[in-house]
């Protein structure tokens, strides 16, 4: 479903945990597929919707398109004020490397997992292979929160949620209870990794 923006592209409907698609393994892009005009419009519309609905990624899956394309963003996002920026990341055919193996506990939500929040451990250092939208190859480390972010969106390309890496399910809170209970101490154990990795 398809809900025309000011901008000329679409905001999409989001699916929720439950929606089959979301247990999908994504599918690879040819190269030829990817310059062609219906991908190049759902790069657009996937942006469009992430942006919308306030997110710091979202993946093909998630607006019901089962291939491996996922988008990363913040901009001073008011859902996450404690992350980093990210410029416009779009990754395609995207793959992961552990460049450490030190985690980290990050307290993540999802928009395909409304109102739910549980704390997942992640790495603090990785490599991304992937395309960009022109077929441009990118080869780069995330470190920190930020490699957090691209775990997230990779994870829902392999048909993975962050609910399925939560250890503890105690952890588990609405955004309403993180925000009393839970937020002050994270955001202080978060800042000083931030700090450690700038980003």
């Amino acid at each position: 479903m398809r809900r025309a923006s000011v901008s000329g592209m679409a905001i999409r409907k989001i699916a929720s945990i439950g929606h089959p698609v979301l247990r999908e393994p994504a599918r690879d892009i040819a190269p030829d597929e990817l310059k062609s005009r219906e991908v190049q419009r759902f790069i657009d519309d996937l942006v469009e919707t992430m942006r919308d609905a306030r997110g710091a990624g979202l993946a093909a899956n998630q607006i019901h398109e089962p291939i491996r394309v996922c988008a990363a963003e913040v901009r001073e996002n008011p859902r996450y004020p404690y992350k980093p920026n990210i410029p416009l990341t779009i990754l395609v055919n995207p793959k992961i490397e552990i460049v450490s193996e030190r985690t980290f506990d990050n307290y993540e939500g999802c928009l395909s997992v409304p109102n739910l929040r549980g704390l997942v451990p992640r790495y603090t250092e990785i490599r991304l292979s992937a395309l960009d939208r022109n077929g441009e190859v990118i080869d780069r480390r995330a470190r920190g929160l930020t490699a957090g972010t691209f775990q997230h969106e990779v994870d829902h390309l392999d048909g993975v949620l962050f609910v399925d890496r939560v250890q503890d399910p105690t952890t588990l809170c609405t955004w309403t209870e993180f925000e009393r209970f839970h937020k002050d101490g994270f955001v202080s154990r978060i800042s000083e990794l931030v700090a450690e990795f700038g980003e």
